[in-house]
Formats: structure tokens, sequence, C-alpha cells
């Protein structure tokens, strides 16, 4: 099946369900199909979204955040300046 396949059957079964729910009536199979391929469309476009979303670190493998700007600036004004070469 492809994912083609795989999106008109969920859509088929969506349609279905709505059609189900407002008490089976007739002539609205095409306003049915269209709002069962827009919750399809919304639950696919909500499964890509989690699946980018940074997972969470298990605790102590956290980055080690960067020292302050003053740290920084109090190291480099420590370490001694090369000679310039001639």
């Amino acid at each position: 099946m492809t994912m083609a396949d795989d999106r008109q059957e969920r859509i088929r079964n969506r349609a279905h369900q709505i059609w189900l729910q407002e008490g089976q009536p007739a002539g609205h199979h095409e306003r049915h199909w269209h709002q069962a391929a827009a919750d399809v469309d919304q639950e696919d476009a909500a499964g890509k979204s989690a699946a980018k979303k940074p997972t969470r670190k298990a605790a102590g493998a956290t980055k080690a955040k960067a020292a302050p700007k003053e740290a920084k600036a109090a190291t480099k004004a420590s370490k001694p300046k090369k000679a310039a070469a001639k």
C-alpha cells in the first residue's frame, strides 16, 4: 500500500466517522470527505512537528553552559600576549 493509498483510506474512515456522528444524513458525502481530508492533514502536520521537537536529555547529560562574558574577559586579560615577531 502506498502512502497515497494509506491517506485515502484514512480519509475514507474519518469521513465515515463524521457521517455516523451526524446521524447518517444523506447528501453530505462531499462535505464529510473535505472535513475528513482536513482532519487527516492536520493530524499529519501535528505528527511531523512533534517528530521535529527535541527530546529531553537524561539527567546529567546536559551540555555545559557557556561562561559569562565577565569570566571570558578576565581569562583573556590574564593570558600573556605573544611578542611580535621581527
